[in-house]
């Protein structure tokens, strides 16, 4: 039997001594704690209260995966990211989650995201039209209104206008960056509330519910079938026979705009400022996609099956900065792993990217090498490589993100040679990890 062993404390002195940096960016913190106390350690933030950080692979593995049904998502997700996106699947717990990815499961199978690819890709290169070439351009925004439009375009067909897309995706951005406020500076939460700051941004959510709201009745009065993703959910019937409410609808349309525009702008963010430094496989790339679309131009769904430069390109991507960069449980009875005990209701925080970027796990963590994820590696890493989670609560929207990514960036370099800008590439960490100044410039491909 393995000695149980205390887990090393970072003290709530040390914790407020950095909070201001630790505001502007944790990252630096928990690295160096983790270089300092090994791959499991715990924050103690105040009296009685603490997390548990973790970059050990197997205990995530453990948590996500083996022994998941003993750890719930945390009041973070479950409370504060709900009061702004109500009980999705992002935010939902128990039976109700249950029940709902049951529901929604098939919607998102790759048969039915085969009928949407004519609509990604179309809304992709409509945006690719647009961009003006020969000059620096920050990305970040480039890529969030890209791929908020394919999901938009890929939920609701052509029933928003572009008015309606803006604020949809206003509030969605706005919300987020007041939730950041909110988690990390937990001693204004009196500021926040009283001064009616979290209540305008209520009023912003509800102002984005009562226009899905409109969506969602022309479209049950309509008798036209677009075969999107919202005819699909209006035809989804629970075991008893009924479908889901007006309201839980909208709840899932939501965590769908949060999920899946923001987290694959951000990789796509990332991914072209990898490549603007690495133009070797800017060149393998678009090659692999000309011969490509060649074979299998009308075949989309083939065609990126056959992109395995871009889609290794992307992988690896999300490896260096993967978007969801911690996932947080709480243990509901208590458990053991190795040789430290957790307590019921332990905040455990696993840390994505430094899993990602561990010296035991990868050969030259820090390294751009997107051959990691070549055909006859890439199942070797799956112990060790979360960038959509894992286990029965993995992202939905796995397959929808990475065919949206993969034809992203065979388009981009299809029209464009990217041009790097800066040596470094800066990061953002907010409830996803973002870039910062994610800037390059985009030269016609000659």
């Amino acid at each position: 039997m393995s000695v149980v062993k205390n887990i090393p404390e970072v003290s709530t002195f040390t914790f407020l001594r950095q909070a201001i940096s630790i505001l502007n960016n944790p990252l630096p913190f928990h690295h160096k704690n983790f270089e300092r106390y090994g791959d499991t350690f715990k924050l103690n933030v105040g009296p009685k209260n603490y997390a548990i950080f973790s970059r050990d692979a197997e205990l995530a593995e453990y948590v996500l995966q083996k022994n998941w049904k003993n750890y719930k998502k945390s009041p973070i997700q479950t409370k504060d990211l709900a009061k702004y996106l109500g009980q999705g699947l992002l935010t939902a717990e128990g039976d109700h989650w249950r029940t709902q990815r049951k529901l929604i499961q098939p919607a998102f199978h790759k048969k039915h995201i085969e009928h949407l690819l004519t609509v990604i890709k179309q809304t992709i290169v409509d945006e690719l039209t647009a961009i003006e070439p020969n000059k620096d351009i920050d990305v970040l925004p480039m890529f969030s209104n890209l791929a908020f439009k394919v999901v938009v375009k890929a939920l609701f067909s052509n029933a928003a206008s572009d008015s309606e897309i803006k604020l949809l995706q206003d509030v969605t951005e706005e919300n987020q960056e007041m939730l950041v406020k909110e988690l990390r500076q937990p001693y204004l939460s009196w500021y926040f509330k009283h001064f009616g700051i979290i209540e305008k941004h209520l009023s912003r959510s509800k102002a984005s519910r009562d226009v899905l709201q409109t969506i969602i009745d022309k479209r049950r009065n309509s008798s036209v079938e677009y075969n999107d993703l919202l005819d699909m959910l209006l035809q989804t019937r629970y075991d008893d026979g009924s479908q889901m409410s007006d309201e839980q609808l909208i709840d899932e349309i939501l965590v769908l705009f949060v999920a899946g525009h923001e987290t694959t702008a951000n990789a796509l963010s990332f991914a072209v400022q990898l490549l603007a430094q690495h133009p070797n496989w800017q060149t393998k790339v678009v090659e692999q996609y000309q011969q490509v679309l060649e074979q299998h131009d009308a075949d989309l769904m083939s065609a990126i099956a056959m992109s395995a430069y871009a889609k290794q390109v992307v992988e690896e991507t999300l490896r260096l900065y993967p978007p969801a960069y911690f996932i947080d449980r709480v243990n509901i009875e208590d458990d053991s792993f190795k040789t430290y005990q957790f307590k019921k209701e332990s905040s455990i925080l696993l840390s994505i990217i430094e899993i990602h970027k561990h010296k035991d796990l990868w050969e030259n963590p820090e390294e751009f090498n997107p051959n990691r994820f070549s055909p006859e590696k890439a199942k070797s890493y799956s112990s060790q490589y979360f960038p959509f989670g894992a286990g029965p609560r993995k992202c939905i929207g796995n397959n929808f993100a990475m065919y949206e990514m993969i034809i992203a960036i065979s388009e981009v370099l299809l029209r464009f040679e990217i041009l790097s800008t800066k040596d470094t590439i800066e990061i953002n960490p907010l409830i996803t990890l973002k870039p910062k100044n994610a800037i390059v410039r985009l030269q016609p491909r000659a």
